[in-house]
């Protein structure tokens, strides 16, 4: 994309949403600044986020998100699917016309890059688009939504079978089973019986979440590990976003059964993921670019859902929405590059250009912060 048409993308979303690609107001100083700090514009934040994501990501042509902020035009269609999720965020938000328009073209740029079909060889990947999809049903209504959703489910099932136990592949040569291509799919099930009161969904959404815990979580501290195959189960890649959607697993069918096990379960892994090999000085760690940048955005988003819809208690609330909170000012006000409004994988530092995916975890860090203000949870 050339600059004057970034100039261009950028002076059609000023009119959109007030905002724009210039450093925004910082309404008070980061954590540690020897004082407290005053309360932060979060909405406007988000808004600047956003802007940020459409003129240096977006590819007009192709109508989809570019692989990273200097402009190289790869497609990756779960980073893609992330950056649908991010935009229904903002919808939620602003309730801008513009904002679902920007969603419905996306849907279909991930349709057209990915060989005129939503079926994909990762079950992972097609797992993120239909939560996504679902998401983008719920607030907008759009039938197109669920439509994809439900083949990209009907797919994802096909997955499945008894080896090791039962569990869904990663992928379509059916090698190995890992937390990416099962939790996520226990969610989806979770949202399409919340959706249809289909009693199979429900089945789905238990018999793959007792998979996952029986054979991917560490029974004593709740973490959770990546993966398994027929050399056994991987537990030394400890990753942000897998503890991410397992709480979110627990949450949703907490949601529907009331059964608190469900919700003890999210809670104890949501403890862990404040602590250990996950955090830095209560920061979320440095997981690299690449795909690994968007694991925060996920432990991110799920951690949300634990606080809005998890019924914990008020002790729980607060420690949890006070980690986010400090996440997001802290890479507000450290890890923000300006003007341009860039977010790196570290949060405490700044970098000059970036992947789509780490730009994506620091939207979605930044988006919760602003629901978090709108909910009376933070100043």
């Amino acid at each position: 994309m050339n600059i004057p048409f970034k100039l261009f993308i950028c002076a059609a979303l000023i009119t959109s949403l007030g905002a724009c690609l210039k450093e925004p107001v910082d309404d008070g100083p980061g954590p540690g600044a020897g004082k407290k700090p005053v309360s932060q514009n979060w909405a406007k934040n988000a808004d600047s986020a956003y802007v940020s994501l459409m003129g240096n990501f977006y590819n007009q042509g192709g109508k989809y998100y570019n692989e990273n902020s200097a402009g190289k035009p790869d497609f990756h269609y779960w980073r893609n699917a992330h950056a649908l999720d991010v935009l229904v965020d903002a919808f939620i938000r602003t309730n801008d016309p513009q904002v679902k328009t920007r969603m419905d073209d996306l849907l279909e740029g991930i349709r057209v890059k990915n060989g005129n079909s939503y079926i994909n060889h990762y079950y992972d990947d097609m797992e993120w688009l239909a939560l996504a999809c679902i998401r983008a049903y719920e607030v907008t209504s759009d039938a197109k939504y669920k439509t994809t959703a439900e083949l990209l489910w009907t797919d994802i099932k096909t997955g499945w079978d008894e080896t090791w136990g039962g569990g869904i592949y990663w992928n379509k040569n059916r090698q190995n089973k890992n937390t990416p291509a099962n939790a996520p799919a226990c969610i989806i099930a979770a949202r399409l019986y919340q959706l249809n009161q289909q009693a199979a969904d429900l089945d789905w959404a238990k018999k793959i979440y007792q998979w996952q815990k029986t054979n991917l979580v560490d029974p004593a501290t709740g973490l959770v590990w990546d993966g398994l195959d027929g050399n056994g189960t991987n537990k030394d890649w400890k990753f942000t976003y897998n503890q991410g959607v397992y709480i979110g697993s627990g949450v949703e069918l907490y949601k529907i059964t009331g059964e608190a096990v469900y919700l003890n379960d999210a809670l104890r892994t949501a403890n862990n993921s404040l602590t250990g090999d996950l955090t830095q000085g209560n920061i979320m760690k440095d997981e690299g670019g690449g795909d690994g940048g968007l694991f925060k955005g996920i432990l991110v988003r799920n951690l949300m859902l634990l606080i809005t819809d998890g019924n914990i208690s008020a002790t729980d609330k607060t420690k949890f929405v006070n980690f986010l909170k400090l996440n997001a000012e802290t890479l507000w006000t450290q890890g923000t590059s300006r003007p341009a409004i860039i977010f790196g994988p570290k949060w405490t530092s700044v970098v000059t250009t970036t992947d789509l995916s780490t730009q994506l975890s620091g939207a979605m860090l930044i988006e919760a912060a602003a629901r978090l203000k709108a909910l009376g949870l933070i100043e």
